[in-house]
């Protein structure tokens, strides 16, 4: 009798994409989480899992910073006003990107505190072993997400995707994108995942959303 009351724990993704950046005209995350909602309407969510909200960011550095904080802080301020919410309630940012260059899938397991951008990004920044975050220490401080990578990506491999485990998120926007995010989600108590996918001339637009999809299936179970 007495778990009755007990509400069912919830796991909430706040999920992001890129805009267009040097050399990719047609970023892939965008069309993707701009779709996500409406796909997964149609395909349903797995029991307690809410998709909460879905935006596109800027593919920039040091200049899309404010408006990083802002959508990262939304899902806090969304937690705190929720005064029914479980202790036990997860909240996890999913942040997609694209690598040109991919021929699969890469679940990206840390962030390194160096921005190192190969080209200038969409507001005209171009850091050279620069620290993300100076307090933080030297460019080689590196920060882990406390989500179980490894296990992620057996639990995608085995539907069939083509998905790997990866440890380099590069030196540009995105890995910029990731630290920061893993910073915030140790700060405050919430969870932070990115993710890599190719080109949709490498794998098309609608395997790469079956992929998202199976991935927000995959992650109330293993988180």
């Amino acid at each position: 009798m007495g778990s009755e009351g007990t509400p069912a724990a919830i796991t909430t993704v706040h999920v992001t994409g890129f805009k267009k950046f040097n050399g990719v005209s047609d970023n892939p995350t965008e069309t993707i989480v701009n779709n996500l909602r409406e796909y997964t309407k149609k395909k349903g969510l797995p029991k307690g899992l809410v998709l909460e909200s879905c935006n596109i960011l800027e593919a920039a550095g040091q200049g899309a910073l404010d408006t990083l904080y802002k959508t990262l802080q939304s899902a806090i301020s969304s937690k705190e006003s929720d005064s029914g919410s479980s202790t036990s309630n997860k909240i996890i940012w999913l942040h997609l990107g694209v690598n040109s260059g991919a021929t699969r899938f890469a679940i990206e397991k840390q962030a390194v505190n160096e921005a190192t951008f190969r080209c200038e990004d969409e507001m005209g920044w171009k850091p050279q072993k620069v620290p993300i975050i100076p307090s933080d220490g030297p460019i080689s401080q590196i920060r882990t997400t406390s989500l179980p990578v490894e296990d992620i990506t057996k639990a995608l491999a085995k539907k069939g995707y083509d998905v790997m485990t990866s440890d380099d998120a590069g030196r540009f926007v995105c890995n910029y994108l990731y630290y920061h995010s893993l910073r915030f989600a140790e700060q405050n108590g919430t969870k932070s995942l990115f993710v890599h996918v190719p080109l949709f001339v490498t794998i098309n637009e609608d395997t790469q959303m079956q992929f998202v999809a199976s991935l927000l299936e995959v992650l109330p179970s293993i988180c």
